[in-house]
Formats: C-alpha cells, structure tokens, sequence
C-alpha cells in the first residue's frame, strides 16, 4: 500500500489522506445523488424548523455513506493495518450504521424523527464503551484526564481487573468520563447539522486541528485518520454547500462526531477537545437549557434551538449563519491547539 511505498515521508501521508478522501467523495457523490434522485429518497424535514427549510424538503439524505465509504478505502490505501487503525475506524462504521438506520427509518416513514432518542443513545454508549475499554487494555492508553496548566486527573483509581484474556481492566470512573464524552460530541455534531454546510466545514476544521495534534504526538496513524475525515468533508463541502444537493444525514453526523471523540481518546485530549470542539458544545447545551428552561417556566431563552436557528429566526441569511458559525469554529480550535501546544512546549 501508499503507507509502505512513502514510509519515510510521513507529512506526505497526511496530506495524501486529504487528497485521496477527497477526490473519493467528489467522484463518487453525484452518481449517488442521482441514485437517490431516481428513487424519491429525500431529506423529511421538520414541522416546527424554520420556514425557509421548507424547499429542502426531499433533498437527498444520506450522503455520509459515501463519506464513510470513502474514510474507508482512504486508510486502506494511505493508512497502517494496526490495532489502533482498525479500532478508530470500526468505532467509526458502527456509530455511521447506527445512523444509516435512523436515516433509512426516516425515509420509509416519511417522517424527521427515526429511532427513538432512547434506542441511538444505548447504541451509541455500546460503541463507546467497547472503545474505551479497547483502547485502556490493548492501545495503552492511560485512563487519566489533562487539563492544560491545571491538573491530570487520574480516573483510574476505581479499576476492576477481570480474568479474561489475560486481564481486562475496567477503570469505571474513566470509562464514564469517555462515554459521556463520546456520547456527546455525537450528538453535538448531529445538531450542527442543521444547515448547508455547517456540519462539513466546522468538522473539517476541527478533523485538521486534530491530525495536527496527532502528528505532533507521533501518532501517525490516528492523524491519517483525521486528514481522510477532513478530506470528506472538503468533498462533500462540494455538493452540501448553500443551496445543498445532499445531506450527509445521520449516517455522516453522528459518525463524524464518534471519530473526533475517539481521536480525543488516543491523542490525550479528552479534555481539550470540548474546547477544540467548542462549537458543537454550545449547539448541543443551547438544547439542553431551552429544553431545561421551558419545561421550568414555559417560556424560551432562544428563539429556536439548536443555537444556529436561532440566529436564522433573528433574520441572518443561512450563508451568513453558516460562514460565521465557521470563524468562531476556527476560533475555538485555535484556541483549544495553542493550550495544547502550549503545554506540550513547556513539558517538553
């Protein structure tokens, strides 16, 4: 494979990943556009969303396969066969076919909601859980908590050592911590994709920000593996910006959010990467207090929730919401690699 040929030439490979990914996505999107063209399977868009989302109403959905597809042949061409590859990206796969099921369960019904909030959230803990134990017991990962300047915090001091396969540990106050973390940054990504063009391009940015990190760390292969989901989502930028040909729906949100929670893990940035990923925590807590707040006094703190149609309902264009909420994304990735570069330079 590339990985072999260009061994010596590890920043190449990186950047190869982009390429490669996102040439894949861009070749093979438009005839997956009219796939789903020819067969009426379209985006249901909500009720209650804002009126100008109307006219998205059975846009094609599902274009996060042919991302996936495209992460998939990029890290077999470009990538390492190890146990942390293959573990990031099976993580990966599984959270996207859990999304593939919500947005197929959309599609038949002909409604915006598929599974129940119930069902994805006990799969998508499933899939961290196993992560998080994989990669504490075979990719050496220590289960404490960096906080930049301030304090590792040691969540393994509550560790059961189970007797199989030599011992498997189970440090539970840090298996919490990454399930809730993985859990989240989800469904926080999930909710940011809301508009043309969000989702794809503030997960570029932050997938850019996270190879770096990787790379810097000498961890080749999981900063592969940020550069080949970054280049999707330059691809997919193509056909998903305003007016969008094709969502990457569930399928691609909620597995875009599981690889940059699974990449916090690997890289000892679990706690870093809430501020890398600042965007998707403000979407996600702008639900959480709307929910919080209505059901207290029946009245809302925003005129709409997640946080972007908000602004929408303030009467800002999509474009202008879209390329704004990009600035404060790179702002919040800037942010959260200058702490972590920062630390690493005085450590070091």
């Amino acid at each position: 494979m590339l990985s072999a040929l260009f061994a010596h030439y590890p920043t190449f490979l990186v950047f190869l990943a982009v390429f490669v990914s996102m040439v894949l996505t861009m070749v093979f999107m438009p005839p997956w556009i009219r796939f789903l063209q020819g067969r009426n399977i379209g985006q249901q868009v909500r009720d209650d969303g804002p009126q100008t989302h109307l006219v998205k109403q059975g846009t094609p959905t599902m274009g996060g396969i042919v991302m996936l597809a495209a992460v998939v042949v990029t890290i077999l061409l470009v990538g390492y066969p190890t146990v942390e590859t293959y573990g990031l990206l099976v993580a990966i796969i599984l959270t996207g076919f859990l999304g593939l099921f919500d947005d197929a369960s959309k599609v038949m019904h002909e409604r915006s909601l598929g599974l129940t909030p119930k069902a994805k959230l006990v799969g998508q803990f499933v899939i961290a859980l196993l992560f998080a134990l994989l990669a504490v017991n075979f990719l050496g990962i220590a289960p404490t908590v960096e906080i930049p300047f301030v304090v590792t915090v040691d969540l393994g001091v509550l560790t059961t050592v189970v007797p199989i396969a030599g011992g498997i540990s189970i440090p539970w106050l840090y298996l919490i911590y990454v399930s809730v973390l993985l859990v989240g940054l989800c469904n926080a990504v999930n909710l940011t994709d809301g508009l043309d063009g969000l989702a794809s391009g503030t997960v570029m940015i932050v997938m850019i920000v996270m190879a770096a990190i990787a790379y810097r760390t000498d961890l080749l292969e999981p900063a592969i593996l940020a550069a080949a989901l970054a280049g999707v989502c330059v691809g997919f930028l193509w056909f998903n910006s305003f007016p969008a040909d094709i969502f990457m729906g569930d399928t691609g949100s909620l597995a875009l959010g599981m690889g940059l929670g699974c990449l916090a893990v690997v890289t000892k940035t679990e706690f870093v990467a809430i501020i890398i990923g600042g965007l998707f925590v403000a979407e996600a807590l702008s639900v959480m207090l709307q929910v919080a707040w209505f059901k207290k006094t029946r009245r809302r703190i925003f005129l709409m929730a997640p946080l972007h149609h908000h602004f929408e309902k303030k009467g800002w264009s999509e474009t202008k919401v879209v390329i704004r909420f990009w600035i404060i994304s790179g702002v919040f990735a800037a942010i959260g690699f200058s702490l972590y570069f920062a630390e690493s330079v005085m450590v070091g």
